[in-house]
């Protein structure tokens, strides 16, 4: 094989991986309605190790807005860094394939970077005329790169309106809990403001809510991972940390407070700690076992209980329940909290950010 002819197959080879594996993890990351693995991913290796660099720079803003600023403007960032980087890697696997069919265009190729900018007006359509594939293996690539330039927009643009109506869904609860949960939510905040007001009878209805909050957040946040990322929009508002309330309040409903709705604080811990168990193990996280709660905060928790007009079990035994039922989860929602760097609310995430960050180094 002459040394042209083993280059041109060389340029081919690499250019087809590159437009295959870019079309592959789009396919992935959109169109499948589902988690897929994977760590060698584009764009999961991409949004893993961009948000590490932005959460080790927010630990370097003291001004508490502007983190938040920088926080909350990554989610909507990555989602528009990833549309450029797959078209400008298809622009460029296309383009060395179009380079090693370079004697097919006319006026010459001068070189590779004349090629990939032939695959980028193919794939965006915009049609110069100033180069034009003459034969059919050319002719072929540039309108395989114009399909490809028109789908992938299309796709992301159906993309964004699913992405924003499920943020949308998920921040409705967020926001609602706040009224009773108050901000950064508190599961003791949230019985004891429906013990003082008189509605603990409708207690029952936020944990069944939560059950399907849970539910829908376990579905669309592995299916598309970019949500995760997506701030809540309130001020010491946090997803994670609303979740982790509910947690909270269901695991104090079993095992502290003696008339409560026992049967959706079931229900709704089940399938709030299935989704954070899967969120951990989707995102690579620590998986600890751990309580994180002192016998005083917990006994302070029962006295805002008590006063409230809960009827509360005996300390020993609850203390007992309410230590084994937590430490099932509690390690793992301060993981999300962690990563994410969610405003610390009680029992709930690193409560100082600024002067000891929690070191994460898994990235998905």
């Amino acid at each position: 094989m002459l040394p042209g002819m083993a280059l041109n197959v060389f340029e081919v080879v690499i250019g087809a991986l590159i437009v295959i594996s870019v079309l592959l993890d789009l396919f992935q990351a959109i169109v499948t309605p589902r988690p897929v693995g994977g760590r060698l991913r584009i764009s999961r290796f991409f949004l893993g190790w961009s948000w590490s660099g932005c959460r080790w720079l927010s630990y370097r803003i003291t001004d508490v807005r502007r983190r938040e600023a920088l926080l909350g403007s990554f989610g909507p960032f990555s989602v528009i860094a990833t549309l450029l980087l797959w078209v400008l890697l298809l622009m460029v696997g296309y383009g060395f394939v179009l380079d090693a069919l370079r004697d097919e265009v006319r006026p010459p190729v001068p070189g590779l970077g004349t090629s990939i900018y032939f695959a980028g007006t193919s794939m965006l359509t915009i049609g110069f005329g100033d180069y034009v594939a003459t034969h059919a293996p050319a002719r072929f690539v540039t309108l395989a790169a114009g399909g490809t330039g028109l789908g992938v927009f299309a796709l992301v643009i159906t993309f964004l309106f699913s992405l924003f109506g499920a943020f949308q869904r998920r921040e409705v609860a967020v926001v609602a809990l706040e009224a009773g949960a108050s901000a950064p939510p508190s599961g003791v905040t949230l019985l004891e403001t429906y013990g003082h007001a008189g509605i603990r009878d409708d207690l029952a209805h936020v944990f069944q809510r939560w059950q399907e909050w849970s539910a829908e957040v376990l579905d669309s946040h592995l299916a598309f991972p970019q949500l995760a990322y997506f701030r809540s929009s309130h001020d010491n508002d946090s997803w994670i940390s609303s979740l982790g309330a509910i947690m909270d309040a269901a695991t104090l409903v079993l095992t502290t407070i003696d008339d409560g709705p026992i049967g959706w604080a079931k229900l709704a811990r089940a399938v709030g700690g299935h989704c954070i168990e899967d969120l951990v193990l989707y995102f690579r996280l620590p998986d600890q076992r751990l309580v994180g709660v002192e016998i005083e905060e917990f006994r302070e928790a029962r006295a805002r209980l008590e006063r409230a007009g809960w009827r509360l079990r005996p300390e020993p035994e609850s203390w007992a329940a309410f230590q084994r039922l937590r430490s099932e989860y509690a390690g793992r929602i301060n993981a999300l909290a962690g990563y994410w760097a969610s405003p610390p609310a009680q029992w709930i995430g690193d409560r100082s950010p600024l002067k000891h960050p929690v070191p994460y180094h898994n990235s998905p």
